[in-house]
């Protein structure tokens, strides 16, 4: 790693940092999770049909693995949401608020900068992981559920695994903030994308499907090979590649 793009990595996370943007999608990802998930089990609890039929088997598991179960639910969807978003703001806003011109002058490339933006954004979503299953652990503590045993662990160290996967296939949402040169652009590829996922979902036929696999393996690990798991970096390869690609023929003028 050369100077140029340590200090490019160095700068895309201070403006991370000082962001009003990451900063409301990373409250909004780990509270809103807790949240979510406290009131989704509090309504069940009450007998609520409506949510019980939303959680289906979920419904009549009490618990950790309740707990658990209902996290990773919100957090499949959620999260590619709010992860779509935040790629969206990384690549989008340089065209928003028209900074992409000053990128030309710099003595790092583009592409170069274009790959410290997804490292710094890695590195959040790895931080985002740990700290959302925290979060989960001091909610089950404080709804009372004590101590878990070894299948509890093993199903909250898959939340830190799912919340980085859904980190990973997201990431064609910057290729299409570069290409559309905005936010919306990117954030209408993040709900295509969970279109996508869900479609594939009903149809049951995702667990080889990079998009879906994910999901599928956290609620259900047993119908999801662990070789299909390996499917998923190919999504951030194959886009990082085409958002490099991208960056490196930018223009000013289209």
């Amino acid at each position: 790693m050369n100077a140029g793009f340590r200090a490019a990595i160095t700068v895309e996370a201070r403006k991370a940092t000082a962001s009003r943007v990451m900063v409301s999608v990373t409250a909004l990802l780990v509270l809103g999770v807790g949240a979510l998930s406290f009131g989704m089990l509090l309504a069940a609890a009450s007998g609520d049909e409506r949510v019980l039929a939303k959680l289906g088997p979920l419904a009549g598991v009490d618990g950790w693995g309740g707990l658990i179960g209902v996290v990773l639910q919100i957090t499949a969807a959620g999260g590619l949401l709010a992860f779509g978003v935040a790629l969206s703001w990384l690549f989008g806003r340089e065209f928003v608020d028209g900074t992409v011109t000053a990128l030309f002058a710099l003595p790092v490339s583009r592409p170069a900068l274009a790959m410290a933006k997804l490292v710094v954004y890695l590195a959040w979503a790895v931080a985002v992981a740990i700290v959302v299953t925290g979060v989960v652990a001091v909610l089950g503590f404080a709804m009372g559920y004590g101590a878990t045993d070894a299948a509890g662990i093993v199903g909250l160290l898959r939340i830190p695994v799912l919340v980085v996967l859904t980190a990973l296939i997201a990431v064609p949402a910057a290729w299409a903030a570069t290409l559309g040169r905005g936010l919306l652009p990117g954030i209408a590829a993040t709900v295509g994308i969970i279109v996508v996922a869900q479609v594939f979902a009903i149809a049951d036929a995702g667990a080889w499907i990079p998009v879906v696999a994910p999901a599928l393996w956290a609620i259900a690990p047993e119908s999801v090979p662990a070789a299909a798991l390996l499917t998923v970096p190919s999504v951030p390869i194959v886009f990082g590649g085409l958002v490099a690609l991208a960056w490196s023929r930018l223009q000013l003028d289209r």
